[in-house]
């Protein structure tokens, strides 16, 4: 007993004696131990500001003081979110390399026919942060008001209609190309780099119609610069509850982006178990749900597991929304 306690002691110490598979080993097994001892760094793919950055910063900030180190925030903006995913793609998979994504990194593999990594392989899901429905807006002098109004028109009309969304591929583009499809629509769609453009041009009349998060689009709605015709949501959403749904206007429809914290492939279970069990602790409490829910997002959470299946059905998902509609970007 005594020689056995020895050595558990001096261990740690006693490396070199180890052979290199076994020195390195035990060297990872310690690190997940006392993970993390240094500033975790959260890569984002999009601008400060806009809904990846404030889903990022909802997760990020309060992990940060549950874990005892600071998250530090990178903004890689570009490519549909590619310049940032693929940096953490390859890097270190020990845990200190994150990056929030949204519904685009779904989309990419079917947009695009060369990429530098592998969107499902290279990555792994940590936790679904949370998800938005999307709501569709007109401009003030669109002669339609509701969904079954917007139908008709557009039936009458075909190809008339402008509609515009944050970029081709977005969630935005995405959800008008399956409206259009349940409904036998033709509308011109209108890429723009970004939402902000985007609304202002909504607002201004260059283009009729637009989907997008209720954070972007409600406060301009109770201003009076644009009409809501209803939200892409099962039910209302408790942060909007004067926005009526697709569903209780007698047109069903379901569209929404979503945010995810992912890590690099080969992260150690050991850490990914901890960062998801922390985040999930977070998104539960009642102070982020309500931040969550008054920007029109519903909260997620959930194991690591649930994470992984919610984004392989949204690669496939993606996959056959894009191919019915022939959208390439490359």
């Amino acid at each position: 007993m005594k020689n056995s306690r020895r050595k558990l002691l001096h261990l740690p110490l006693g490396l070199g004696a180890l052979t290199g598979l076994e020195a390195m080993g035990l060297s990872t097994a310690l690190a997940q131990a006392t993970y993390p001892t240094k500033p975790i760094k959260m890569l984002v793919g999009y601008t400060p500001g806009g809904f990846t950055d404030n889903m990022a910063r909802t997760i990020g900030e309060p992990l940060a003081k549950a874990l005892g180190q600071p998250v530090l925030f990178d903004y890689k903006p570009g490519a549909n979110s590619m310049i940032a995913v693929d940096m953490v793609a390859k890097s270190p998979p020990d845990g200190y390399t994150l990056t929030t994504v949204i519904a685009a990194h779904a989309a990419n593999p079917a947009l695009y026919a060369k990429m530098t990594f592998n969107a499902a392989s290279d990555l792994t899901p940590v936790v679904l942060t949370g998800v938005a429905p999307l709501i569709l807006s007109a401009n003030l002098n669109a002669p339609f008001s509701t969904p079954a109004e917007l139908i008709a028109y557009a039936k009458a009309n075909p190809g008339k209609l402008n509609f515009g969304s944050s970029g081709k591929g977005a969630a935005a583009h995405l959800a008008m190309e399956q409206f259009m499809a349940n409904h036998g629509l033709s509308m011109q769609h209108v890429p723009y780099k970004g939402t902000q453009p985007a609304l202002t041009d909504l607002i201004g009349g260059a283009i009729q119609l637009m989907f997008d998060v209720p954070l972007a689009m409600a406060q301009h709605g109770k201003a009076g610069k644009i009409k809501l015709i209803g939200m892409a949501s099962e039910q209302r959403l408790p942060g909007y509850p004067d926005i009526p749904t697709f569903k209780e206007q007698g047109t069903p429809f379901i569209a929404n982006t979503w945010a995810m914290v992912l890590a690099p492939s080969k992260t150690p279970q050991e850490i990914l178990r901890k960062l998801n069990a922390e985040a999930s602790r977070i998104l539960a409490t009642p102070s982020v749900r309500e931040k969550l829910q008054s920007t029109g997002v519903v909260p997620g959470g959930g194991s690591l597991e649930e994470a992984a299946k919610f984004l392989t059905e949204e690669f496939d998902r993606h996959a056959k929304l894009i191919k019915s509609a022939n959208i390439r970007l490359d």
